[in-house]
């Protein structure tokens, strides 16, 4: 067999497969067509379809409230959006043009999912029959909520939106089981995740997640020019992909190679700045700095450790605070995992995984960020995939993460509220096991780079080439 099978790797696996004959044998015959990347992507686009039916009640029903919105858990951004920030009309989201910043809000989002939207919805109207865009500049903003041709292009805008992050996830499972050829299994935690199917319609997160996965890939090939852009792409979409950069510092250095860790963080830097010249140019610096200074004035929000000392504390905890308190707590996180990242394996000469170190980055910085939002946990999904393929560590981590993400429905509508009044306890239960699980991941991983023979993916001594066995059969 020329890849590891999860039925005799995985004693989760193991266990299911008891069910339908046991973990596959030493003689079993190779399907010409089901190669595991294929399997991969079919349950991929499954778990995506039914993620699809989650979400279709808050884009079929009409007239219902916002709280029936939220106790369905079927909200999305997509559709809030589409109108409050121009994109009915066609505005660039950067546009400095008086009447259009009277009317609309500056998208508070990177330029690369500003430039998603936009192409979305130009697209959304293409389908829609190119409605007059420049009539629509003459009715009040309100008026156009109740638009007959608005509210169609709600839907497809969705859809629209919807078949583009279903791509984004099929490319990022193909991207994932050719990390390490000879575990293509490993990104089955990400096809069949829970999470990928209850958050991945809610913002344009997927963007990012698959140029992580792109990344995470061309480094696998020895690629730093490539993973320096794929970086510097998803930085210009999300800020997270930006962290990808300390985990290849770690690993550089461990194996002398200066030269890749330039070379990656010059292309970065390169293409982040061109994905947001437009940005720049196109409208004007006040409007591109909107994102960074929406994140700077937000205070305590969902999620967050800061929300419950916030509401615990009568006083509450002012801004300027948090945002000092937060950057503190990340950047001796960040040292610590620089110090594990430079020891860990050293006597036996191992050298931890890009997906381990940058796990521990990225989930570092989502412990003590301001917001933690319901799709946050695309972000680590990838990366944690990758870090630890072990089905057992994967179920406590994600039924964390849907616990989590029940109650934060529930909470926003209101039905967490105590009948005697007064903080809303639950939800802070709700937090509570989404970090403690997210921390016991954590421990997971350090535990495997301190003793690598606890990794299921262990990577090469160092020194030595990587693994090029090619994997495109599957056993049945």
């Amino acid at each position: 067999m020329t890849h590891v099978h999860p039925t005799r790797d995985d004693r989760v696996v193991a266990a299911v497969s008891e069910s339908v004959g046991g973990p596959v044998g030493e003689h079993a015959g190779r399907h010409p067509w089901w190669t595991p990347t294929r399997v991969l992507l079919l349950l991929t686009a499954i778990v995506f379809v039914l993620g699809m039916v989650q979400k279709a009640p808050c884009s079929l029903a009409e007239g219902k409230d916002q709280p029936w919105v939220y106790s369905h858990m079927c909200y999305t951004d997509l559709r809030p959006l589409y109108v409050p920030r121009g994109l009915a009309e066609r505005a660039w989201p950067y546009s400095d043009d008086e009447q259009t910043r009277d009317r609309y809000e500056v998208m508070e989002y990177p330029a690369g999912i500003a430039y998603w939207a936009y192409g979305t919805a130009w697209l959304t109207q293409l389908l829609n029959g190119n409605p007059d865009v420049d009539a629509r500049g003459d009715q009040p903003v309100d008026d156009l909520h109740a638009d007959e041709d608005v509210a169609d292009e709600l839907t497809i805008f969705v859809l629209v939106n919807a078949v583009g992050f279903g791509a984004l996830a099929l490319l990022s499972v193909w991207l994932m089981s050719r990390v390490d050829p000879g575990r293509p299994w490993d990104a089955a935690a990400f096809a069949l995740s829970p999470t990928l199917l209850l958050t991945g319609l809610i913002n344009w997160d997927l963007i990012a997640v698959a140029l992580v996965a792109g990344a995470l890939y061309t480094w696998s090939r020895d690629r730093p020019v490539l993973t320096g852009v794929l970086i510097g792409l998803g930085t210009a979409v999300k800020l997270y992909p930006l962290f990808l950069l300390g985990g290849l510092l770690i690993i550089c250095l461990r194996q002398r190679r200066y030269v890749a860790f330039g070379l990656a963080t010059v292309w970065a830097a390169v293409t982040w700045a061109a994905v947001n010249v437009p940005a720049i140019l196109g409208g004007g610096a006040e409007q591109w700095k909107v994102f960074w200074t929406f994140n700077a004035d937000r205070g305590a929000d969902l999620g967050s450790v800061w929300l419950i000392i916030d509401q615990v504390r009568e006083q509450g905890v002012a801004v300027d605070t948090i945002n000092d308190w937060s950057w503190i707590f990340f950047g001796a996180w960040c040292v610590g995992v620089l110090v594990l990242g430079l020891l860990a394996g050293r006597r036996t000469g191992h050298v931890p995984r890009l997906a381990q170190i940058g796990f521990l980055i990225v989930v570092g910085f989502l412990l003590v960020n301001k917001v933690y939002s319901p799709q946050y946990v695309l972000w680590l999904l990838p990366l944690a995939v990758l870090a630890r393929p072990r089905w057992r560590d994967q179920i406590i981590w994600q039924a964390g993460e849907v616990f989590y993400f029940c109650t934060v429905w529930w909470y926003l509508g209101g039905y967490l509220q105590p009948a005697g009044g007064g903080d809303v306890g639950f939800y802070w239960v709700g937090i509570a096991v989404r970090i403690a699980c997210e921390l016991y991941l954590v421990a997971v991983v350090v535990r495997d780079m301190l003793l690598p023979q606890h990794d299921p993916a262990g990577e090469r001594p160092e020194g030595q080439p990587s693994r090029t066995t090619r994997s495109n059969e599957v056993a049945v």
